[in-house]
């Protein structure tokens, strides 16, 4: 299913079910076929290690997991307890989360507030709240949720001025390569160097992580 285009990228709630009824559906796993120059946004810098995304979890984790999420996509929300608790079981998972703010203009604002409180140290905080949020998001209790993270929202604000080029051609860069990799709604994630389109039980991803490091072991030898 072909994500709508429209400006702003909003998008009607008639669809807010079909993206994520992606990831309820029987997911496959596939390679992921790195692009090789290294200014392509799909080079495996780019992909895994974009400078201007603050990595959670170990950040010298022999195994990185990159998500590409929406703050109001239910699937999203339930993969985070999970999520958190492998990152932590396992010790050496480097965990980098991609906002692709597919439902609508509070998940851009969202996004957008989130990546501009990482310029005053409260990302990991920005997102736990927001990803966590069991109200529906609006731009006012946006900044209410993340005042209550201890984020200085002006601050934020402020700092979303002075970096929105950057930040809004991070969302571009985010976009463009969940598209290219195929995902039709959220989440997505790459696993090393394996794709998965969409969510997972816990027990599967712990088995996908274990075949990223065999498979990154193989390619080292």
């Amino acid at each position: 299913m072909k994500l709508p285009q429209s400006a702003g990228s909003r998008m009607q709630p008639v669809w807010l079910a079909a993206l994520c009824a992606v990831a309820v559906a029987f997911v496959t796993f596939s390679a992921v076929a790195f692009g090789e120059q290294s200014d392509d946004i799909l080079s495996r810098a780019s992909v895994l290690r974009d400078a201007e995304i603050p990595s959670l979890g170990n950040p010298k984790g022999d195994v990185t997991i990159v998500e590409y999420f929406d703050y109001q996509c239910p699937y999203c929300k339930k993969t985070v307890p999970g999520l958190a608790q492998l990152a932590k079981e396992d010790g050496n998972i480097r965990l980098v989360l991609k906002d692709w703010p597919i439902f609508g203009d509070v998940s851009v604002a969202a996004a957008k507030m989130a990546l501009a409180s990482k310029y005053q140290g409260k990302y990991a905080e920005a997102h736990a709240i927001l990803i966590g949020a069991t109200n529906k998001l609006t731009e006012a209790n946006i900044r209410d949720l993340l005042t209550q993270a201890g984020v200085d929202v002006a601050v934020a604000a402020a700092d979303l001025q002075a970096h929105q080029k950057s930040i809004e051609d991070l969302l571009a860069r985010n976009r463009a390569q969940a598209e290219a990799f195929g995902f039709e709604g959220t989440p997505g994630f790459i696993v090393g160097t394996f794709r998965i389109p969409g969510a997972l039980e816990m027990n599967v991803f712990k088995q996908v992580v274990a075949d990223a490091r065999a498979a990154a072991k193989k390619h080292r030898s």
